[in-house]
């Protein structure tokens, strides 16, 4: 069996969250066995998986990962939406734009504290969309 799902999130604000229920909301009930793969169809946010728990861990993600990718590098030549234009596009490239999960006895097999983000990089980001493909049996 294969199923895809496509979801359209709303504008989410500059930083890292959550989404794992949403992703659950559309995809469940999920199959005995299989995996989940996420799409996200943009070049200027990411997928990730991380701690779940915490909210200073998405805090400190978007800290890190604007100290190691800043704004208004000398260099930068591509800045037509803005200082956090070419950022964003490397921030994509660095995280990645898609995730793929087992899912085991008809649950995603994540880790205790691990969760779903979405890594919005853009300072005035518009809606993002996500493909969702279930492979499974049972």
């Amino acid at each position: 069996m294969i199923k895809t799902y496509e979801i359209k999130l709303p504008p989410y604000k500059r930083g890292f969250h959550l989404i794992t229920n949403k992703i659950l909301e559309v995809i469940e009930p999920l199959p005995e066995t299989g995996l989940l793969n996420i799409f996200l169809r943009h070049t200027s946010a990411a997928i990730t998986i991380n701690e779940n728990y915490d909210p200073d861990v998405r805090r400190d993600m978007e800290a890190i990962s604007n100290e190691l990718v800043p704004e208004d590098l000398p260099y930068i030549t591509h800045d037509i939406e803005g200082a956090d234009d070419m950022p964003a596009h490397f921030k994509s490239s660095m995280f990645g734009v898609s995730i793929t999960i087992p899912i085991v006895r008809g649950e995603l097999s994540l880790g205790t504290w691990q969760g779903i983000y979405l890594c919005e990089f853009r300072t005035r980001a518009s809606a993002r969309e996500i493909v969702l493909t279930v492979v499974g049996e049972g």
